[in-house]
């Protein structure tokens, strides 16, 4: 596999030159599918608040469904929100207009298999994610209050099917490794995939619900999730190991020297981006588990009244 990482100045979302310049990273990346492939697009997609922050942009997320297009891949979008459901926040943040008229389906994740975990267990991981040929894995550049960054390895966690995602929270945090070692585990089961970063405006200070913008103006594109995570750590001057999960890929011995046919990462001025200053817990404090259920399960039923 190409350890190539291919970084671009990307000043707005507004630039006529978007769809052109996210074309050209994810044809670098390698993202060439065949006719009638199932290709998966997997952005993220949080919570249906404050959704022009959390959530990937739905100007990437449509520049990319257009160059998929032109391949004639069969092509899903979607992905499994902390609150709500894949439709109800594509909703939110405009991302099921940007797609329309594109030959797309929006999809929730349903039909979790049980992927086995390195450290014993098990997690249940949506069936339209393992049994796609491509996943196009499309993240915001946010800061994260547990795992410090959350970028590309990250946001495959996202192909984990609704409350499971918060169960292994309390399962596996604050157990040694077991939490990054469990998100490795599904970045790697993942089909052969493309990772293409979101880092127009970029969300810094606190996350990755709650932060501040900032203009970085970068877009990014790899083969190699590992590989664009490190990329991105660069950006902001920080080691490989500098994370949970980037320690967990050091320790997998996944990282290697990286080559960037484009822009380097010191190309991208990143002063004032401001990280948390300390991690938080991993697993939740049982009053809040309970309460984010409860508001996943209103925010499910208020956005399918909505629909109706």
């Amino acid at each position: 596999m190409s350890r190539n990482v291919s970084l671009d100045h990307a000043p707005d979302y507004e630039s006529p030159g978007l769809d052109a310049a996210i074309g050209r990273l994810l044809e670098q990346a390698g993202c060439r599918p065949s006719r009638g492939q199932r290709v998966l697009v997997k952005p993220n997609l949080v919570a249906p608040s404050n959704p022009g922050l959390t959530c990937t942009r739905p100007e990437v997320v449509r520049a990319a469904c257009r160059y998929l297009t032109d391949f004639g891949a069969q092509i899903l979008v979607g992905d499994s929100p902390a609150f709500g459901t894949g439709r109800i926040v594509a909703r939110s943040c405009g991302l099921d207009k940007a797609l329309a008229g594109l030959p797309v389906r929006l999809v929730n994740f349903t039909r979790p298999r049980q992927l086995p975990l390195t450290l014993g267990g098990s997690i249940g991981v949506a069936s339209l994610a393992l049994d796609a040929d491509l996943l196009v894995n499309i993240p915001r550049f946010k800061v994260h209050d547990q795992m410090l960054l959350t970028l590309a390895v990250k946001n495959t966690f996202g192909c984990v099917t609704g409350f499971r995602k918060a169960l292994a929270h309390q399962v596996h945090g604050e157990k040694g490794t077991r939490f990054e070692s469990m998100i490795m585990d599904v970045c790697r089961a993942m089909p052969p995939s493309a990772s293409l970063i979101d880092g127009v405006v970029a969300m810094h200070v606190s996350g990755p619900a709650t932060g501040k913008p900032y203009a970085l103006g970068l877009l990014g594109a790899a083969a190699n999730p590992v590989d664009l995570d490190c990329a991105l750590h660069a950006v902001l001057g920080l080691t490989p190991d500098a994370t949970p999960l980037g320690r967990e890929a050091v320790r997998r011995g996944l990282t290697g020297d990286v080559s960037y046919p484009l822009k380097c990462p010191q190309d991208f001025p990143a002063e004032g981006f401001v990280l948390p200053a300390a991690l938080a817990n991993v697993a939740f404090k049982p009053v809040r588990f309970v309460k984010g259920r409860i508001k996943s399960l209103c925010v499910r039923l208020t956005g399918e009244s909505k629909k109706r």
